[in-house]
């Protein structure tokens, strides 16, 4: 993370918490040649356009008031993870136990980049999916991203 969203996660993770809802990233980059910092926020049941207004205004001041650009323009944006957001935390695992993920790797495991399976446990380590009646043991390190599977 950079200095930047670094300094308005500290800023901004307690307002969002007051609000029943959580903080999942917080991203500053150019988006369209525009430096822009993004709020990414969840709740169980998901996040409604409503939602992401509330926390824009909850946090609007208090982000400005901190200055993390310097007096440098940006846009602010509050959003939703997404349905296909890959997991970054532990507690993106956790919440999808029991759930079909998409694991990409780096590098083949049993012949496989790619696997579509449940997710059964996940630890500061490793996961585990459930294939069938194969079990799979996958350390962190060896993952290039975890999202949720979408069946269409």
């Amino acid at each position: 993370m950079s200095k930047i969203a670094d300094a308005a996660e500290q800023v901004v993770r307690p307002i969002i918490e007051a609000h029943g809802m959580e903080l999942v990233d917080v991203e500053f980059k150019k988006l369209y040649g525009t430096p822009t910092l993004t709020i990414y926020i969840d709740k169980p049941g998901g996040v409604s356009l409503d939602d992401c207004e509330l926390i824009h205004r909850a946090i609007d001041a208090p982000i400005d008031e901190l200055d993390p650009t310097d007096g440098m323009a940006y846009n602010l944006n509050v959003s939703s993870p997404g349905l296909d957001r890959p997991f970054k935390t532990l507690r993106d695992y956790q919440r999808k136990l029991g759930e079909k993920v998409e694991v990409s790797l780096y590098v083949p495991l049993d012949g496989k980049k790619k696997f579509i399976a449940v997710l059964i446990d996940a630890n500061e380590e490793e996961i585990t999916l459930q294939d069938g009646d194969k079990t799979i043991k996958i350390q962190l390190k060896q993952i290039a991203a975890v999202k949720p599977y979408i069946e269409f």
